[in-house]
């Protein structure tokens, strides 16, 4: 059976023309999510610095993992305890997921919403 030939895709009426056009206004978005994105790769780096730099005993980095953290303690805290760990791997957790989500949201509305990506036979395509 033959098929019909579509022949040139129609043509949008000006409105319908610039509702779609309005689509490229994401864009900038998307690039302050992979600016976000950096700027929690940063933060994750210097906590994990904090983390091994107060496990070999700077009283400095563990100041910081402390107020970072929001650990409260009657106690003043001296040594890397078990809850200050959990707390910064729970942290750095926190930063990862969050990440993670952020690239989904970049790459699947970006290729959605705004341009395809043209990743079909690229090696890392799912």
């Amino acid at each position: 059976m033959d098929t019909p030939n579509a022949g040139p895709p129609a043509r949008l009426t000006s409105l319908s023309g610039l509702i779609f056009a309005s689509r490229w206004l994401q864009l900038p978005l998307y690039l302050g999510l992979i600016l976000a994105q950096a700027v929690y790769v940063v933060h994750f780096w210097v906590e994990l610095a904090h983390l091994i730099e107060a496990a070999f005993g700077n009283q400095a980095a563990l100041a910081q993992l402390v107020v970072s953290a929001g650990y409260r303690s009657d106690v003043p805290v001296d040594s890397l305890n078990e809850t200050i760990i959990m707390l910064v791997v729970l942290a750095l957790i926190d930063v990862v997921m969050i990440s993670n989500l952020l690239i989904m949201v970049i790459v699947g509305g970006y290729e959605t919403f705004v341009s395809r990506l043209n990743l079909e036979g690229h090696p890392d395509q799912p």
